[in-house]
């Protein structure tokens, strides 16, 4: 039995990266600002991340915020790493944070080369969006009565619970440096996921696709946080919009 520490452990990837680890007879310690008895703010760091990995052989750093801190909370989590000398640290990050100069992908290369130069054994796992952040951001964007798009843009959405299992199988993996992305199964236009969960939830809106500006947007627009050669996720967005919704079955 291996003790892993989950950072992150109650947010939405986390929490299934820690069931999936328990199921398999380990012992997860979950580690958030609020979950006792291992509640740290990684961004303030202190004697509490100390005691949290005393005898932690495995890190999956899930933890992440686009309100910022990313940078700050991976330095003390490699500085108390090191000091309880654990042995492998996976970090989930997302595909295109190289490509698409964007302030969060950028926070998230960042810690990607502070894990790089760490000293530490590590894993970096990139993923492509998961189907509940999309539905969170169509569900903002419909809140109008005409629902806007940026134009040109294209998704492709993975069901979380894939990229759950595959971090779970990397955590009891050896460490292995940058591993293959992983991107849901299906590139689409993000006016066509749009449709999808309109049709889905019943709501009714002009859709109104508007050309942006700006490096970001043309990091998207050129598909950079795409990745279409590694399409390995099964799980569909109508699939997911089935389970949450009773509808999506196409548009």
């Amino acid at each position: 039995m291996t003790t892993i520490l989950v950072t992150g452990g109650t947010g939405t990837l986390g929490r299934l990266v820690s069931e999936r680890l328990r199921a398999d007879g380990h012992e997860v310690r979950v580690l958030s600002r609020s979950a006792q008895p291992y509640a740290v703010d990684l961004r303030k760091g202190g004697p509490g991340l100390d005691v949290a990995l005393q005898g932690v052989d495995t890190i999956v750093h899930c933890a992440s915020s686009q309100g910022g801190g990313d940078e700050k909370a991976a330095a003390h989590l490699i500085a108390a790493a090191r000091r309880a000398e654990v042995r492998h640290l996976v970090y989930i990050s997302i595909v295109g944070v190289d490509r698409v100069p964007y302030g969060y992908y950028r926070s998230k290369l960042a810690v990607e080369k502070l894990i790089e130069e760490s000293g530490l054994n590590w894993t970096v796992l990139r993923a492509t969006q998961f189907h509940d952040l999309l539905v969170r951001v169509l569900g903002m964007l419909s809140k109008l009565p005409v629902l806007l798009l940026p134009a040109r843009v294209k998704d492709q959405p993975i069901e979380v619970a894939e990229v759950a299992d595959r971090l779970a199988e990397l955590a009891l993996a050896d460490p292995a440096g940058r591993v293959e992305d992983m991107g849901g199964p299906e590139v689409r236009t993000f006016d066509s996921l749009a449709r999808a969960y309109l049709k889905a939830t019943g709501r009714k809106r002009a859709v109104v696709n508007l050309p942006l500006w700006g490096k970001g947007y043309e990091g998207f627009r050129s598909g950079g946080h795409l990745a279409p050669g590694h399409a390995v996720g099964k799980g569909t967005f109508e699939e997911y919009l089935e389970r949450q919704f009773g509808g999506g079955r196409g548009v």
